[in-house]
């Protein structure tokens, strides 16, 4: 046996093959899986095709190599010579901004792919990027998430693909655009006055954003990163100049409209967080869940101060969607999966006990299927939701005081994901699956016009 075994070896070396005690060679990195995601998660949001800050735009290989004001972000082969690692190495890295510095591991993944030959990877069947220079172009309409009236009611603001578009009701001028990275648009809301728009998205598995329009040209005033998936349910303080959102890793922030600077995170719930809302003094956030809670924080803090439903196991029937609060009340609505509307007031006034629901003040008719947005009037006395179910949707109008008093909004052919009061009360805006904004009388539910979200590109509406 011995003999075979050293016949084997002397073979071995007699034909060539060299056996090496080295550790094999590291992969060759992949800028479209490894580090494309690292440079959208913490850098895109000030480095792309709409907010060139510096000149440079990181979203692509063509722009790193391309570069901005102070020249080309890499040099190919040479990590050390190169500006983007000067930049992000280290503890006390100059980029991100304002954010804690990539972890090193990222970093090292960067420097091998660059020393590598900084190769672009990207597949050949990923288009041009979505920018304003290269909008949008629709074969079918999208499915509409959110909506909302401007507070003047001259404007209706609607969410699309990478985008937000802006509609004068009278349409005496072309609609607005509001390109942004985020493919999928969550939640969006106009602040108090009319300047600025809060829009909540990302793009799933990879980033979410908060974007912050100012309207009065029309320009990104910030495009802030969290998390690694989308946001959801901005809100605007009364003062417009706070806004709060959820994330998909369970927390609630809320940011500065002017600065973008983070004034506060709660990290309480155990589920994504799907809407929040300010507390009548603006000193306290309430938010909702998908883990069937609705919770009250500290503005100032952000400390978890008491879980406003009940706790007890199977009191609600499903996760929370939404959550707003009653005008000039220290009251909020909320709405999920089991259908029915909620009023709770917001703050405690007697001992917790296990299986009691005593914030809740009254529940409203319900709607078959989940509900999916929630819109309370100016003067607080009526609201609107929408609700879907997998073949359908529907949708109605609320009294806040008297539970009997509801209008249903008929002529509704697919599942409905978006609404909006308008501010003179008069009409809601419906809008969901189908593409499709349907406009209706708020005193009688009838339909008063339908209005496509999007125009489609003309080879597609030539064709149909």
């Amino acid at each position: 046996m011995k003999n075979l075994l050293l016949s084997a070896v002397i073979a071995a070396f007699t034909h060539g093959t060299v056996f090496s005690t080295d550790e094999p060679s590291q992969p060759e990195v992949s800028y479209y899986r490894a580090v494309r995601p690292v440079l959208q998660r913490n850098c895109s949001g000030c480095h792309f095709a709409a907010k060139k800050e510096g000149g440079l735009a990181l979203t692509t290989v063509a722009g790193l190599l391309t570069g901005g004001d102070s020249g080309p972000a890499l040099v190919v082969g040479k990590p050390d010579e190169s500006p983007l690692i000067q930049y992000i190495e280290g503890p006390d890295a100059e980029m991100p901004l304002n954010a804690d510095p990539l972890p090193d591991r990222e970093v090292q993944l960067i420097r091998r792919w660059i020393a590598g030959g900084a190769t672009d990877d990207t597949p050949a069947t990923i288009g041009q990027a979505i920018s304003p220079q290269n909008p949008p172009t629709y074969t079918r309409q999208p499915l509409v998430t959110t909506l909302d009236y401007s507070p003047d009611g001259t404007r209706l603001a609607v969410s699309g693909y990478h985008e937000v578009q802006i509609h004068t009701l009278d349409e005496s001028a072309p609609s607005i655009r509001l390109i942004g990275r985020s493919q999928r648009i969550e939640s969006l809301a106009f602040s108090p006055d009319g300047k600025f728009l809060a829009v909540a998205g990302g793009t799933p598995a990879l980033f979410g954003e908060l974007q912050i329009w100012d309207l009065s040209n029309n320009s990104l005033a910030h495009s802030l990163n969290f998390g690694f998936d989308s946001l959801f349910g901005v809100a605007f303080n009364d003062a417009g100049t706070l806004v709060s959102f959820g994330t998909a890793d369970n927390g609630v922030l809320v940011v500065d409209v002017v600065s973008g600077e983070l004034k506060m995170r709660m990290d309480a719930h155990a589920d994504w967080v799907r809407g929040t809302t300010f507390s009548l003094k603006n000193d306290h956030v309430i938010s909702v869940s998908r883990d069937r809670s609705m919770k009250l924080a500290i503005l100032e803090n952000g400390q978890f101060v008491d879980n406003i439903t009940s706790i007890t196991p199977g009191a609600l029937k499903g996760g929370l969607t939404d959550v707003q609060r009653i005008p000039d009340q220290e009251q909020v609505l909320s709405i999920g999966a089991d259908g029915v509307p909620r009023l709770y007031k917001i703050f405690r006034e007697k001992a917790r006990k296990i299986g009691d629901d005593f914030n809740l003040l009254r529940s409203y008719q319900g709607l078959e299927g989940r509900l999916t947005d929630l819109d309370i009037s100016k003067s607080g006395k009526r609201f609107v939701v929408g609700a879907s179910t997998a073949t359908g949707g529907s949708a109605m109008i609320s009294s806040v005081e008297d539970t009997a008093a509801v209008v249903r909004l008929l002529e509704i052919p697919s599942p409905v994901y978006a609404v909006s009061f308008h501010p003179q009360e008069t009409q809601v805006a419906v809008a969901g699956f189908d593409g499709v904004i349907r406009i209706f009388n708020a005193e009688d539910g009838k339909l008063l016009l339908e209005r496509t979200a999007v125009t489609l590109s003309e080879t597609t509406a030539s064709t149909r």
